[in-house]
């Protein structure tokens, strides 16, 4: 997608607040095209909660991750769940292990998509761009983990293809993460470096409560003629 301009902190944003909001202009923008809007949420699987991968952000990611669905199901939009399955033989992710289940925040309701894919980018190897395209979807809004992995992969590549993609800063998150040097990097600014790489070249940041601005719910969003 177009870049869309300098980054600006939303209005009364304080301290850390990860999201960059055009205000009216991106709320025209959702409001215009919410009715194509899917929903992409990226491997919220059970295997993210191993100790293995360390201390992480965002305690309330699978909260907002379960408000975005209930918002989508109400409304009668597209959800597309995607999932890991690793080919290494000692993975968490390896098909048939336990880790391989959805979160309960996210397990898929019958009729709903599910997407399997086998690399970080949801779009290698699988059928989601057709899916998207044949479905008429030219609006994502994507939530889930991990935010610099699997997250920021499939955000890149839609933005490359020309989805007018929106990443749920508050409906994702990361782990602590050691730099080459060694020097410890804490799962809040390898989030938000994540962001900041997306930002405007490839997607809109904004938070859950950005989407479900009317009356609480998107199923008071309309598309506009």
């Amino acid at each position: 997608m177009a870049a869309r301009g300098p980054i600006q902190p939303a209005p009364g944003a304080a301290g850390r607040r990860l999201v960059w909001n055009e205000g009216d202009a991106v709320e025209s923008e959702l409001r215009q095209t919410a009715a194509k809007a899917a929903l992409i949420v990226i491997d919220v699987q059970k295997a993210i909660d191993h100790p293995n991968w360390g201390r992480r952000n965002n305690p309330m990611a699978e909260a907002n991750i379960a408000r975005l669905l209930a918002a989508w199901r109400e409304a009668g939009r597209t959800v597309i769940h995607v999932r890991h399955h690793s080919r290494l033989p000692n993975s968490t992710y390896r098909a048939g292990q336990p880790g391989c289940e959805f979160k309960e925040c996210a397990i898929p309701l019958p009729g709903e998509l599910v997407v399997t894919k086998h690399a970080c980018n949801a779009f290698v190897g699988t059928d989601l761009e057709r899916i998207l395209r044949e479905g008429g979807h030219s609006v994502l809004v994507v939530a889930g983990v991990i935010t610099n992995n699997s997250v920021e992969a499939t955000v890149r590549m839609a933005g490359d293809l020309g989805f007018n993609t929106y990443l749920v800063s508050d409906a994702a998150f990361t782990f602590d993460r050691k730099a080459l040097d060694g020097t410890l990097h804490l799962a809040e600014d390898v989030h938000a470096h994540s962001l900041a790489n997306l930002q405007g070249e490839y997607a809109s940041v904004v938070e859950t409560a950005d989407l479900l601005w009317v009356g609480g719910s998107l199923a008071n969003l309309t598309s506009t003629p």
